[in-house]
């Protein structure tokens, strides 16, 4: 099973930037975006066009033009929800679950803590629900859970870990909620696999030719419950792809 998530960085943007040859080609078996930017009301046949074979499904955020996330299943799920059943967090549009027979598939855009770190305590509450949503989850069946989740864990997963200390993205709070998650029974698949690889990232700065210096940020991800360890064939960062400011991620799954 081919799972691929990627933040796009506004998909009407990102439509003619190469994602419908790609979206074709990589034939994934689910396909999960974050930052739609976009309300359902908007879609129209080019965009529907490129999606066809594919179950859609759409969480926008109430404020247009502003966060979104969306999921391509080739398998029809048993049940969808939309965000996690808390008003302060769902009006952003930032999560969808799919139920399948054999897993929890979960779309994530956690929200970042701004410039000046604005929004770091709102972040830590968020945190802290996402994971007890999650752990319910898995309660019932294995979980997978994947998105543009605004953290770069350790110091390999970013360029310049020293120079960012304090900075949205990297603050010891967003690194030590990330800990308490995989502490809570998850497995960041990428490390699993490639524990001790470097200057792999999904995120570059538009500043600065950071891209193509590689000074980039490794802040998407495919989370699993540990229950699928031994399903997990690969987890792969897709840094050849263009067109947004992040790249796909790719997970390879045996169920």
């Amino acid at each position: 099973m081919k799972l691929i998530s990627w933040n796009v960085n506004g998909l009407r943007a990102v439509i003619n930037k190469g994602f419908k040859e790609f979206f074709s080609e990589i034939d994934a078996d689910i396909f999960s975006i974050q930052e739609t930017k976009m309300q359902e009301a908007q879609l129209d046949e080019n965009i529907l066009s490129i999606f066809k074979g594919y179950n859609m499904f759409w969480n926008s955020a109430e404020k247009k033009g502003y966060s979104g996330t969306a999921i391509f299943s080739k398998e029809k799920p048993l049940s969808v929800s939309y965000g996690i059943g808390k008003e302060e967090h769902d009006k952003e549009g930032r999560v969808i679950t799919l139920e399948f027979e054999k897993f929890y598939m979960v779309n994530i855009y956690t929200p970042n803590s701004k410039r000046e770190l604005e929004r770091l305590d709102y972040r830590q509450v968020w945190e802290d629900e996402i994971r007890n949503y999650l752990v319910n989850l898995k309660t019932k069946k294995p979980v997978i859970m994947c998105g543009d989740l605004n953290v770069a864990h350790n110091e390999i997963d970013l360029k310049n870990p020293k120079t960012n200390r304090r900075n949205a993205g990297f603050t010891d709070e967003e690194r030590q909620k990330m800990t308490e998650l995989l502490n809570a029974g998850f497995i960041d698949t990428f490390r699993y696999k490639y524990p001790d690889l470097e200057g792999k990232y999904s995120w570059w700065s538009y500043m600065f030719h950071a891209r193509e210096k590689n000074a980039g940020w490794r802040i998407d991800y495919f989370i699993v419950s540990d229950n699928l360890k031994d399903k997990i064939d690969d987890a792969k960062i897709l840094d050849s792809i263009m067109g947004s400011d992040h790249c796909p991620v790719e997970l390879d799954l045996s169920l």
